[in-house]
């Protein structure tokens, strides 16, 4: 029995899980040295979906806020969240922009790195492990939690010491869906510290209640470290409280020796600054209790119900929730945390709504089922996969093997806008958006701590530049694309063909991401036609489609943009117009030269919008 250690998480999963991760440096900064004085084993402060909001919602530098996070917290070690062989992205990445990640991660001020994998394949913690150790990073190897028929005691056992013979040099329990039982987190934790021979530490979610009792029982049984946070970042899709923690082990062998005085000071800067934003307290929803029947962590759940009420489905949730397990027994039991989670989800509203299974397939299921994320927990049957991906064979081995080298080309790409090897990293990862940033950087543009919102997608459109459609439909599809990180859906309604892709940095491709197309194929002359304003005939208006952000598209040659006097065949891409995080590509119907750019890069743009004047060759 000993002293109970704490994780403080407030300024990363606790502001990830409540405040959509919009919590800016500016609002840490005046509390960061009263937090580093409360005696924290360690703060995560970094990685998760911190990185890239940083850069797209609050024109910040995330490798700048880690740098100033170091300098004001002088006594507590620094901790991100890493996603093995994916970073802080959401597909995987090569070696080398692994290592050169890490090593610059860690020279910025990270201590301790957590690695996990969604599939708990340990051939994507290989290289993120190796990396860290050779950095001089304290190596948290990370077992995820889940339950199903082969997530089993001694499944978690294994992987546990086979990380430990990885080297790593503390094993940390992530339950992110809050689905471990008080006793069971009791049985786990003293199996652990029985057999294994560094630290265990207990991460899990409020969201059904659970993680308290969880965490009391972990503590019985020798745990050495729990992760909370603050009360006003706490409960509901985040971490159990600090305080609740420190007052129910006060006085007990597992006493945390934590001041609760301390710790109510910091609380109250966070309530003043959550009504100050407009943010509600954690709760936890019945919808989130659901978790305990099938298993969908809560803001998987909230976001289902959220689309299902937009397409006027919310009725059918309880068949959603039914077919999550079916798909996910269908394709080998993944745990359901980033990414695994949202593609199960997808694929079972899918199910669902189109009234049979498996009819519409995206991409990314079918990159699982091709092996591009990993090993599932058991091997997917020869009927889903023919389903699936038809007479394709999955890849055997290491998915991140296939990738070939890229940090080399990123630096080529981005050129003298990158001011460091940070920058380079960060454009490797995140493409569009580190470059929109750069260039936001050296005009002046930046506006740190703005909390921006992206324009959302319209509602309606112009399909094949006459048809006018209603896209509510394409709007939340585009909304599930950005939760997800789905890279293709097609459809056909009412004679109308749509197909939107998202591409970029998934398994099985390299280099920057060619963004995402919604194309429509409508044919002109159809009912509700309207005509387009009068121009000259040889030249042809390309409109926005959507509400979003207009950025520059590289040209396959000199300029390296798409200029006035660019000359473009079919398909060539005009423009990236960005909605809701996806970076949607633009493309010319008909060959022609551009005479005219009608918006500015970076600048927001509505639906119908003219943005390209092209004359007809």
């Amino acid at each position: 029995m000993s002293q109970l250690k704490i994780t403080d998480t407030t300024l990363r999963d606790g502001h990830q899980s409540l405040w959509a991760t919009r919590m800016t440096t500016a609002d840490m900064l005046p509390i960061i040295e009263k937090i580093d004085s409360v005696g924290y084993h360690s703060l995560e402060v970094w990685g998760g979906a911190t990185f890239d909001v940083c850069m797209r919602f609050l024109d910040e530098d995330p490798w700048e806020r880690l740098r100033t996070l170091k300098k004001y917290a002088r006594k507590t070690p620094l901790q991100m969240l890493l996603r093995a062989q994916s970073l802080v992205g959401y597909q995987l990445y090569p070696d080398d922009v692994v290592r050169a990640f890490i090593a610059r991660a860690v020279a910025n001020g990270i201590d301790i790195i957590r690695i996990f994998d969604a599939l708990n394949d340990l051939r994507n913690m290989e290289v993120p492990i190796a990396a860290a150790k050779k950095e001089g990073a304290h190596v948290q190897g990370t077992v995820v939690y889940t339950i199903s028929p082969v997530h089993t005691t001694e499944h978690y056992l294994q992987t546990a010491l086979e990380l430990e013979s990885m080297g790593v040099d503390s094993i940390c329990i992530k339950d992110m869906a809050g689905l471990l039982a008080p006793f069971e987190a009791y049985e786990l934790v003293k199996l652990f510290k029985e057999k294994l021979h560094v630290p265990i530490q207990l991460h899990s979610h409020y969201i059904g209640g659970l993680a308290v009792g969880a965490y009391l029982e972990a503590a019985r049984a020798g745990v050495d470290v729990v992760d909370t946070a603050s009360v006003p970042l706490a409960f509901g899709a985040s971490q159990p409280p600090v305080e609740t923690v420190v007052r129910a082990l006060a006085g007990t062998p597992y006493d945390t020796g934590l001041d609760l005085n301390l710790l109510f000071e910091i609380a109250r800067y966070f309530d003043d600054l959550r009504r100050e934003l407009g943010y509600e307290r954690g709760v936890t929803r019945i919808t989130d209790m659901w978790v305990f029947q099938h298993q969908v962590p809560g803001g998987m759940i909230s976001n289902l119900v959220s689309q299902l009420k937009e397409q006027k489905a919310a009725d059918r949730i309880n068949e959603v929730l039914a077919e999550i397990p079916r798909v996910r027994a269908d394709l080998g039991y993944p745990p359901l945390v980033t990414p695994t989670s949202q593609i199960v989800g997808t694929q079972a509203v899918l199910n669902v709504l189109l009234g049979q299974r498996y009819k519409m397939v995206p991409g990314e299921v079918k990159n699982y089922v091709r092996g591009l994320y990993g090993r599932p927990p058991v091997p997917i049957s020869e009927e889903i996969r023919r389903l699936i991906i038809g007479d394709e064979e999955p890849i055997q081995g290491r998915p991140a093997d296939i990738l070939p080298p890229r940090l080399e080309e990123a630096r080529q790409e981005i050129g003298d806008l990158a001011r460091n090897e940070e920058d380079v990293i960060s454009y490797a990862l995140f493409p569009q958006v580190a470059r929109k940033f750069f260039e936001d950087r050296r005009a002046g543009r930046l506006q740190p701590g703005r909390r921006n919102l992206k324009p959302q997608a319209g509602v309606k459109a112009e399909a094949g530049g006459t048809k006018k459609m209603d896209l509510k439909d394409i709007t939340q599809l585009i909304k599930a694309l950005e939760e997800t990180g789905i890279t293709e859906l097609n459809l056909e309604s009412d004679g109308v063909k749509i197909m939107i892709r998202r591409g970029g940095d998934q398994g099985g491709t390299a280099g920057p991401a060619p963004a995402v197309q919604v194309t429509t194929d409508a044919k002109p002359g159809a009912q509700g036609d309207k005509p387009l304003a009068q121009t000259p005939q040889d030249i042809v208006e390309v409109r926005a489609p959507m509400v979003g952000t207009f950025y520059r598209a590289p040209a396959p040659d000199a300029p390296p943009f798409v200029e006035v006097g660019t000359r473009v065949k079919p398909g060539q891409t005009l423009c990236i117009i960005e909605a809701m995080k996806l970076m949607n590509e633009l493309t010319a119907e008909t060959a022609g030269q551009v005479v005219r750019i009608l918006a500015e890069n970076g600048q927001p743009v509505e639906y119908g919008q003219v943005l390209f004047h092209l004359k007809k060759e």
